[in-house]
């Protein structure tokens, strides 16, 4: 608790003291208010995909699917205030003549932009993780894969809480967070603690990003719930290249605390671009536990393992992807686990 009060008042000196900044000179560079007309745009994105699975004795060998579909609105309230909302509607895995419908909807996304100073942006509501989100857009292809923090439960996708982010120089910016950490499909939990944290992007040369993140969140009975995130990604004219290594202690995800059970990870990713149209993708991850005392195997080992994908996508218009990729993922030594094979045509639309 003392490390979440140390937080939040380093989070709400900091944001206050550049207003006070801000308010004591005119912002220079914002058109006056007279100049602004509000206006907003729709939200639409749709993840499709058909799968042919040649795992071992699967069952469903093949099969269409919708992975989400994503709709909403964003709306200029004035030059320097902004807010959005997205519902997620997604599968639920449950069989539909018991439940009646194979989606659920969520809100995923529903915030606050307020452009304070050009140095500093507040954002209140339910929002993107930062754990993750610079290395998703650098990825480029969440609607074939989720990132390696996303994908392995390290972080979730979105939560409610608030960010401040703060740029330094114009080549270093710091975020500091703080949400519920129960993430968008669930409701702050009856102890009220919350996850604090941040990030430190430095962009050195043109190109060139470099990420460190960390939080943490009590847990009752247990240790505290810690991550991080290290980042690093390159972009050329014809390719990007980028790694990342990823750490969670004390928890089996990052909804569920459980002391000295760790988890760590480490993807590395690139494109090539062909021309306009055209772009080859390949990807690594790697995930592992540790092994507990008196134990002979990591405690998670039927999980571990490695996750390999390659494809080619083919972006025939704006608003319109499609990939043809494998995805194939292999259990360490030691795990009962079928590996599995995998050959996907994705798409996405979107406006």
């Amino acid at each position: 608790m003392k490390k979440q009060l140390l937080f939040l008042g380093l989070f709400f000196v900091t944001s206050f003291s550049l207003m006070a900044q801000t308010d004591q000179k005119p912002q220079t560079d914002q058109k006056p208010q007279t100049d602004f007309v509000p206006s907003g745009a729709p939200i639409i994105q749709i993840l499709w995909n058909y799968t042919e699975d040649q795992t071992p004795n699967v069952t469903k060998k093949s099969g269409f699917g919708i992975d989400r579909s994503y709709f909403g609105y964003k709306y200029e309230l004035s030059s320097n205030i902004s807010t959005k909302i997205v519902l997620d509607a997604g599968p639920t895995g449950a069989n539909t003549t018991t439940v009646g419908s194979a989606y659920t909807v969520f809100v995923k996304n529903a915030v606050l932009d307020w452009r304070i100073d050009p140095r500093l942006t507040l954002r209140m509501g339910m929002q993107f993780s930062q754990e993750f989100q610079d290395q998703e857009d650098f990825w480029g292809y969440r609607y074939i894969f989720k990132s390696f923090d996303d994908q392995n439960g390290f972080a979730a996708a979105a939560d409610l809480g608030i960010n401040a982010e703060i740029k330094i120089l114009k080549t270093l910016r710091i975020n500091l967070v703080a949400t519920n950490g129960e993430g968008y499909k669930n409701l702050q939990d009856a102890n009220g603690r919350q996850k604090v944290g941040g990030n430190i992007i430095f962009t050195p040369i043109k190109g060139l990003i470099t990420k460190i993140y960390f939080d943490d969140q009590p847990a009752i009975g247990s240790s505290d719930i810690t991550s991080m995130a290290l980042f690093a990604g390159y972009k050329a004219d014809k390719w990007r290249i980028a790694a990342e290594y990823n750490k969670l202690n004390n928890a089996s995800n990052f909804l569920t605390p459980l002391a000295d059970h760790n988890l760590n990870g480490v993807s590395f990713y690139g494109t090539y671009v062909i021309n306009k149209k055209i772009e080859i993708l390949g990807r690594f991850d790697q995930l592992k536990s540790n092994t507990l005392a008196g134990a002979s195997t990591n405690w998670n080992i039927a999980k571990d393992g490695n996750q390999i994908i390659g494809g080619l996508q083919y972006n025939p218009v704006k608003g319109f992807k499609l990939a043809f990729n494998y995805q194939g993922y292999s259990f360490n030594s030691g795990s009962s686990s079928i590996n599995t094979s995998k050959y996907l045509l994705n798409a996405e639309f979107r406006l």
